[in-house]
């Protein structure tokens, strides 16, 4: 239920608000998730408000605000703001437009900014919010600016006492902050006197030598180990409602002694002619026993029929076969590593549960690192998802997204939104998915477990969404690179030891920003001895992976802003130590080099717009190539310029350089890399056993190097 507002409020909006009484649900205005149990609904007397049920991401963790850390003078306005927060009426939806709804998942950021103020009124003795004064504000604002804090926490406690301010009018007056905006209006980084920077991603990109590997063992994983992990965890999912541990109703029927004797006397000859060993565990004294266990599991029989039913005991024991180490699967080992077999024993029934996360944790590096998609749209993808279309070539994979899910008032759509287009992926990305499709039967890609058990009766999980979340799939990387470096000194390879990353832990966020910067950086290099860098390149500027609704781009540009400023103070700086340009565009090289330093130097972007934006600065069209350097003119330029949608601004294709194009230039640097290549065609025409042809070849190649060299040096003199 609701009341009518309470006395001492402006008469205009007055009609247009309720307010909650004691049983009031908490998400009474919110959209609830179908899958929510009524009986965790939170009312508004509450102290811990569950606000899961209106989430619906399915990655999403438990979201609760616990309100007894708010001093009591102040829990009661506290809960009536955020449950204004939560349930805008139309009304304020409508003129509240500039600041749209928060998301649920925001809220408990807010709840502690909040409590801060909250607790700094009361050490004051100031008894709640219709009592503060601007006094009260500016001295608010001297302690944040001297407290022991981020400038981005400061920032952050001030915009949250700027947001009470905002919803005054929708409040009774003893919650309301003095009519005046705070501190005038200024702006968190004007009332700090420092910068506060946002927009920028600061997540760190996983270092080169790390993901090069990682990815090369997940692909491993993906594509030459995933038949044999697949078969063992199918087998073990068949075999596990069997188990004597299973309850109804996952628990298969339990067969009875005399038809398990048949089965049991064919599975022991079996072993027999095939020199096999019967399924055994150890102790924890080290001591080898037979696993009756799996022999239940085998056979469906009853819980120790075969330990206490003579008849069954008397053919296990008088078989005189060995015992092995483990409860080994009948799942062959096929998967090879340079020839070799990826492991030397089968797969054991307890070890198959574990593989198959680590081939789940497997596919999410190929799908999430290979696409660019942020983590929460990789963790709520469905199957079927992927598509080929055959007159492009291309894969695609369709999916929902949530950032940026808005209505027309600008309101979050709780349930997210089909992507209009869908993304573009490389083929191994496709075959994840497919990899995963085979691996389990639920709905989600990938799920937080991959048995699809139903739950028992009477039990209860307050987290709505079957998804496994991003905080495990920290843990899930850890523990796949430690499995994988044990896979590569088991097999001699230990050059493919996978190196701790300088920055710790891999989260899956790391992923999308890492790949931006490999596309930036090292536009010719391999993944993984495989895939060119170049290649995916090209796949994100045809489809939706590139398009800017995709905000991968964004990372693009931010990533080719950074590169291009370390490009300029590097040309900068060889000129400053003597270093010589020849070449058509030499000149205005010199002059690009000398006034892109005096403009940018020491430039600090606040946003991904002004990156996009100075990424077209003539002064930053300096392109390294191979073994010379485009001073980029679109005039002039002879190759085939790339102007897609994704990229900002025309760049030359330097895959199509032209030796007769006026846009280039010879540094030192490149003169060095010439000498070496011509070195290189000169061992080759010591061959007498190439064909004429070829020798001429490689001789006029050679001649027109040496000639570009003569001439930077005759130039330089």
């Amino acid at each position: 239920m609701t009341s009518p507002r309470p006395t001492g409020t402006t008469t205009s909006t007055a009609a247009a608000v309720e307010w909650p009484d004691p049983a009031t649900p908490v998400l009474a205005r919110r959209r609830l998730n179908p899958a929510a149990d009524p009986a965790t609904l939170s009312v508004f007397a509450d102290d811990h408000w569950n606000l899961t049920p209106g989430l619906f991401e399915a990655h999403a963790a438990t979201t609760r605000l616990n309100l007894r850390g708010v001093p009591a003078p102040f829990r009661d306005p506290v809960k009536h703001y955020l449950w204004q927060i939560i349930n805008p009426s139309p009304v304020q939806r409508q003129q509240s437009q500039p600041h749209p709804q928060l998301a649920l998942s925001t809220l408990p950021l807010v709840l502690p900014r909040l409590t801060a103020f909250a607790l700094w009124l009361h050490g004051h003795h100031v008894g709640n919010f219709g009592a503060v004064t601007e006094q009260h504000l500016d001295s608010y604002l001297r302690d944040i600016v001297t407290s022991e804090t981020s400038s981005e926490h400061k920032a952050d406690l001030l915009i949250e006492v700027r947001r009470l301010w905002s919803h005054r009018e929708w409040l009774p007056e003893s919650m309301r902050l003095p009519a005046a905006p705070p501190w005038g209006g200024d702006r968190p980084r004007d009332l700090l006197g420092m910068r506060v920077e946002r927009g920028v991603n600061r997540t760190p990109r996983i270092h080169t030598d790390t993901i090069d590997l990682l990815l090369l063992w997940a692909l491993r994983y993906v594509e030459d180990f995933a038949q044999d992990l697949t078969a063992a965890f199918d087998e073990h999912t068949r075999l596990r409602p069997r188990s004597s541990i299973a309850r109804p109703p996952n628990r298969a029927p339990r067969r009875g002694a005399d038809q398990v004797r048949p089965d049991l006397g064919a599975y022991l000859d079996r072993l027999r002619a095939t020199g096999g060993a019967l399924p055994g565990r150890r102790r924890g004294d080290g001591t080898l026993v037979v696993d009756w266990a799996h022999l239940t599991r085998l056979f469906s029989a009853g819980d120790r029929a075969l330990q206490r039913i003579p008849r069954l005991r008397q053919l296990i024991d008088g078989s005189g076969l060995p015992v092995a180490d483990a409860a080994y699967l009948e799942a062959p080992i096929t998967g090879q590593v340079a020839g070799r077999c990826w492991r030397a024993a089968p797969i054991s029934y307890n070890e198959a549960p574990r593989l198959a996360a680590l081939l789940r944790t497997a596919c999410f590096i190929v799908v999430a690192y290979l696409s660019g998609m942020r983590t929460g749209e990789v963790l709520n993808l469905e199957r079927d998802c992927v598509s080929h279309d055959p007159v492009t070539g291309l894969w695609l994979i369709k999916g929902r997204r949530f950032k940026g899910a808005r209505d027309e008032q600008g309101t979050k759509i709780p349930e997210g939104e089909p992507r209009r287009d869908p993304w573009v992926v490389a083929e191994q990305s496709a075959h994840a998915v497919a990899v995963l499709q085979r691996l389990h039967q639920h709905r989600l890609l990938f799920p937080e477990t991959l048995h699809a058990l139903r739950p028992a009766r009477g039990t209860a999980n307050s987290r709505i969404g079957q998804a496994r979340r991003p905080s495990g799939l920290t843990l899930d990387i850890t523990a796949f690179i430690a499995r994988v470096n044990d896979h590569a000194h088991t097999l001699g390879r230990p050059h493919e030891v996978v190196p701790a990353d300088p920055c710790g832990p891999i989260s899956p966020s790391r992923l999308r920003r890492t790949l931006a910067w490999h596309i930036v950086r090292r536009p010719r290099g391999l993944i993984a001895g495989a895939i060119q860098y170049g290649h995916l390149h090209v796949q994100m500027t045809l489809g939706y992976s590139g398009s800017y609704d995709s905000g991968f781009p964004d990372e693009q540009a931010f990533e080719q802003w950074l590169y291009r400023l370390e490009q300029l103070t590097e040309d900068h700086q060889q000129l400053l130590d003597g270093e010589h340009v020849s070449g058509p565009a030499a000149e205005v090289y010199r002059q690009r080099v000398h006034a892109g330093r005096e403009q940018f130097a020491g430039r600090v972007l606040t946003n991904i717009r002004q990156a996009r934006d100075m990424l077209t600065n003539p002064l930053l069209q300096i392109y390294p190539g191979r073994a010379m350097t485009c001073v980029f003119d679109q005039t002039k330029a002879l190759c085939q310029q790339r102007s897609a949608a994704d990229e900002s601004g025309t760049t030359p294709d330097l895959d199509d350089c032209r030796t007769t194009c006026q846009n280039i230039a010879y540094t030192d640097r490149d003169i060095r890399q010439l000498h070496q290549r011509a070195g290189r065609l000169q061992d080759l025409l010591g061959d007498f056993l190439a064909p004429s042809p070829r020798h001429a070849r490689i001789r006029a190649e050679r001649d027109r190097l040496h000639a570009l060299i003569r001439d930077h040096e005759q130039d330089q003199r």
